[in-house]
């Protein structure tokens, strides 16, 4: 079949680049609602849940036992399982529904009422709930560091750089395992570089995840992964219980902790027993609750190209996450993963979580170039920051970064490679030289750091495990060699733990260690002016872009010019008596206090190329600066009145033209030349010839005119400049005629 250019063209966009299917509920491939979805039901019989969700006790899988018997509130379940859907969702939305009344009911829900609840929310919806449901009033994010190298060098940079933009927790991974140490220290000293009070995690092996933590070189973890079905669940030989009992390892050790979950995970593991992706989530949400484990990593996850492929799929994310927030956890919103070579999809899944706010936007945020994160691809990277902040500051919402200047970035990337640099000497490590030093100080990605010597390397990540060292000794090297603040930062960490109190649900530490959690900061959004609200200093931070402009600067760069013009006014302008002449009429602040137009051509080299164009057919250029207006239709209007030929071409300082003729409107012309940034010392010199031709009563081919949407950028600027033409206006002052030359 033949077809379209528009879609022979639209099918190469990166977007047709995704896979999606249709609904397949038999092999799994549904996000809700499945016809093989059980629906809500509970009995309970001397305590004992002897009936959830269709099936009998005696029919009951393990995570049904662990829900129904560590789970299910069974002081609420007859009210809320009573309640229909929808009575339900609307409370959600209900800004005079406090959110404890909510969480209350929901404990008393089955996974399969949970479902169907949220199910009944539009995306909007959702998002409006999430406002109100999150445990955490303030809002924050969660970095990837990672390389391909395992360099702990660059390691380091990079998360002292995340840091100081604002992430409150930060993640690594090793290529290869036996690195973990190495990437452990390396993530903890320069996050306190950074930003003292940042917590860190390994991503490893269960059993070594627990070791890092317990020596005080991570602060936190977060890949304990539960499961919706059991025979995903019992693959690695997990069980609920045995995920019970790791979280309270963790917790005996001061150590925060969330588990880890997501919709598709089943479906990619090839056991979904045929239910819906959003109703097994549910099933892990409740384990995770059941197990007291204070909050969840989901959102998809790993299962996101899966989950998005099927219709609603990004919706359903959304709703799993809500679940979450509905039962009372921090919720790490997930994108995390990579699932669509779409800009717009992507950022359609970020702003989900970042618009109603979430306890963490994302869940790894990859602070590297995605071809160096080592989690196989985040849904944003390092070269997303400017995006992200520019959203920030358009909706005045906060997903926890702030921009962060230049300088600053140099600063604390060095100080965490030479910070590096120390220990490697102290501990009697394979040496960090200079060289290592400055290329993670100014390093795009693993490519630009020399490489080290790998075998060197592994055996002295040996001997952190081996030797027994910890984050006191850390710190200690620190404090001798001059980094007091990393050093009682990392001291500080460690005394946190003993206190507690981040163990609370949804905690982070601020700048000065004050933990904030759904204790001591709950989200109490209940409708306009209430919960998180960003005050003026907030505000202040993330507006302020490293590509701010002001008038001034504007101003000062449209004088700044290669020839300088200098424009002598010699009489006022009378009509001309002469045909072959086209008066060239230029705005107020031309050649005064502006000198170039925005597309960069100096006022000399327009009036000059102007002028030539007109010689080649003939004509005679005479020059006329309009005082009376800044408006470019009147200064073609003014220019052709006067004009012998009845033939003008008027001139803003910014550089958009028009070429006029006598009797029309100033609002008529015969070409326009809206895009001045556009406009080449050529086009000047094309638009002088072809204004001699209209002067001598040729009908001339009309200049083309490029339409370029992205010339739009320019209007901030446009904007600006018109403004100081305007205030160059003099009301009822006569256009003057005027010389110029160059002023050397």
């Amino acid at each position: 079949m033949k077809e379209t250019k528009r879609r022979e063209y639209t099918k190469t966009k990166p977007v047709n680049l995704d896979v999606v299917t249709d609904d397949a509920p038999e092999a799994g491939f549904i996000t809700a609602c499945s016809p093989y979805d059980p629906k809500p039901s509970i009995r309970i019989e001397d305590g004992v849940v002897v009936e959830m969700d269709g099936k009998t006790r005696e029919e009951f899988d393990s995570i049904d036992f662990f829900i129904a018997d560590h789970g299910i509130n069974k002081e609420t379940c007859a009210k809320a399982m009573a309640m229909d859907d929808i009575s339900l969702a609307r409370m959600l939305v209900d800004i005079n529904v406090p959110k404890e009344e909510i969480t209350k009911l929901a404990t008393g829900m089955t996974p399969a009422k949970l479902m169907w609840v949220v199910s009944k929310l539009n995306i909007v919806e959702i998002m409006m709930a999430q406002m109100k449901m999150r445990a955490r009033r303030s809002t924050a994010n969660q970095g990837h560091v990672t390389n391909m190298k395992d360099n702990p060098v660059l390691m380091a940079a990079d998360a002292a750089e995340a840091a100081l933009r604002g992430f409150a927790e930060e993640e690594t991974t090793c290529v290869v395992g036996r690195y973990a140490p190495f990437n452990a220290i390396a993530l903890l000293v320069g996050s306190q570089v950074g930003r003292p009070g940042v917590i860190t995690q390994c991503s490893m092996e269960e059993a070594v995840e627990l070791q890092l933590g317990m020596r005080g070189l991570t602060t936190y973890a977060e890949t304990i992964s539960v499961y919706g079905t059991e025979g995903v669940f019992t693959d690695g030989d997990d069980t609920p219980w045995s995920k019970a009992f790791l979280a309270s390892a963790y917790a005996s050790r001061g150590i925060k902790m969330r588990s880890s979950s997501g919709s598709g995970a089943e479906l990619l593991m090839g056991d979904t027993e045929q239910k819906s992706l959003l109703y097994l989530e549910a099933r892990c949400i409740w384990i995770t609750k059941a197990s007291g484990i204070q909050g969840t990593q989901n959102g998809a996850i790993d299962g996101l190209a899966l989950s998005s492929s099927v219709k609603g799929g990004l919706r359903m994310v959304c709703a799993e996450n809500l679940i979450a927030s509905i039962l009372g956890l921090e919720v790490a919103a997930g994108n995390d993963t990579w699932f669509t070579s779409s800009d717009m999809r992507r950022t359609a899944k970020f702003i989900t979580a970042m618009l109603p706010g979430a306890d963490f936007a994302t869940s790894g945020y990859s602070t590297t170039p995605n071809d160096d994160n080592v989690f196989a691809g985040s849904n944003e990277d390092s070269n997303d920051y400017d995006d992200i902040y520019n959203i920030q500051r358009d909706y005045l919402v906060d997903s926890g970064l702030s921009p962060a200047g230049e300088e600053d970035v140099i600063r604390v990337r060095r100080r965490a490679a030479k910070a590096m640099q120390v220990l490697f000497r102290e501990l009697g490590f394979a040496p960090i030289k200079d060289e290592e030093v400055e290329a993670a100080t100014y390093a795009y990605n693993s490519a630009d750091m020399p490489n080290r010597n790998a075998q060197d390397d592994m055996r002295c990540a040996e001997l952190v495990m081996s030797e027994k060292i910890t984050g006191a000794d850390i710190a200690l090297i620190l404090k001798r060699n001059g980094f007091d603040q990393e050093a009682e930062a990392i001291l500080e960490l460690n005394r946190q733990r003993v206190s507690g109190d981040y163990l609370q649900t949804s905690a982070i530490f601020d700048r000065e260690f004050n933990p904030l959690s759904a204790v001591n900061d709950v989200n109490d959004y209940k409708g306009p002016g209430t919960g998180y609200v960003l005050d003026d200093k907030r505000v202040s931070e993330i507006s302020n872009l490293q590509n701010l402009i002001s008038p001034e600067d504007v101003l000062t760069d449209a004088v700044n010019c290669s020839r300088t013009i200098r424009i002598k006014e010699t009489a006022a302008a009378a009509a001309g008596r002469v045909k072959d002449e086209v008066v060239v009429c230029v705005s107020p602040s031309f050649g005064c206090s502006q000198k170039k137009t925005m597309g960069g051509v100096d006022h000399m080299d327009v009036l000059d190329e102007i002028s030539a164009g007109l010689e080649e057919e003939g004509i005679t250029a005479r020059f006329v600066k309009c005082h009376e207006s800044s408006d470019l239709g009147v200064i073609g209007s003014i220019g052709s009145a006067l004009s012998g030929s009845g033939i003008s071409i008027g001139i803003q300082s910014k550089g958009t033209t028009v070429i006029h003729q006598k009797d029309l409107s100033p609002l008529s012309n015969l070409e326009l030349f809206s895009q001045g940034p556009q406009l080449t010392g050529e086009l000047f010199r094309r638009i002088g010839r072809s204004a001699g031709k209209y002067a001598k009563g040729e009908v001339p081919t009309p200049i083309p005119s490029e339409v370029e949407p992205q010339t739009r950028r320019f209007l901030v600027k446009s904007a600006m400049l018109h403004g100081d033409d305007m205030r160059q206006v003099e009301r009822g002052q006569r256009p003057m005629e005027f010389t110029y030359e160059e002023v050397e």
